[in-house]
């Protein structure tokens, strides 16, 4: 099994990247772990003590599990990856059967701040794009996707992301094997991902 860890901040365009990557591969041959789906199991909070937590804090995510769900994927193990819901900030009872594959993809913001998850990885890639760009980005989705209005997403970008993404995320950069500019020039970068993920599947 090949594991590949995408990592990059909040809205740089790690979806496209893995949708990219994964465009003209067989389907059932790769399969994607998301790190949004890791996050820490809230039950025993309130709703209120739950939109408080700093989703973008190592802390925030439950890396034994996904630890634990990589090791069982690579000894052909089937696992039940949690489902999180961003609107209610906690985990719901819903889990994705998800099976072993030739080749899996891990991604998420702070997946390369882990030492144990990121030894896991067979090629790690961190996926760049200016700040401004993923601001508009972020904003965009939370309004859009996660029910947030624009106070709320301005004011946690800046007391909790840009703080975060300059403490965890920026500098585990240096652990990357590739780095991915997100931009229309990206088609060489990950042409070569795809090409490393093809002779895998040979």
């Amino acid at each position: 099994m090949l594991i590949i860890g995408i990592a990059g901040g909040t809205g740089c365009g790690k979806t496209t990247v893995v949708n990219q990557i994964i465009n003209e591969l067989p389907l059932d041959e790769v399969g994607v772990l998301s790190q949004d789906s890791y996050y820490n199991d809230t039950s025993h909070l309130s709703y209120e003590e739950r939109t408080k937590i700093n989703f973008d804090h190592p802390r925030a995510i439950d890396f034994d599990l996904l630890y634990k769900h990589l090791e069982d994927l690579r000894n052909n193990k089937t696992i039940e990856q949690p489902v999180y819901s961003f609107v209610k900030h906690n985990r719901t009872k819903d889990v994705i059967i998800t099976h072993p594959r030739k080749v899996m993809i891990v991604e998420g913001i702070l997946i390369l701040t882990n030492p144990k998850v990121r030894e896991l990885f067979d090629i790690k890639i961190f996926v760049h794009a200016d700040s401004d760009e993923r601001l508009i980005r972020r904003i965009k989705r939370d309004i859009s996707e996660r029910g947030r209005d624009i106070n709320e997403v301005l004011e946690r970008y800046q007391s909790t992301l840009k703080p975060m993404h300059q403490q965890f995320i920026e500098p585990t950069k240096e652990f990357a094997d590739i780095i991915i500019p997100n931009n229309r020039y990206n088609t060489v970068a990950v042409d070569i991902v795809r090409t490393i993920i093809n002779e895998r599947l040979l």
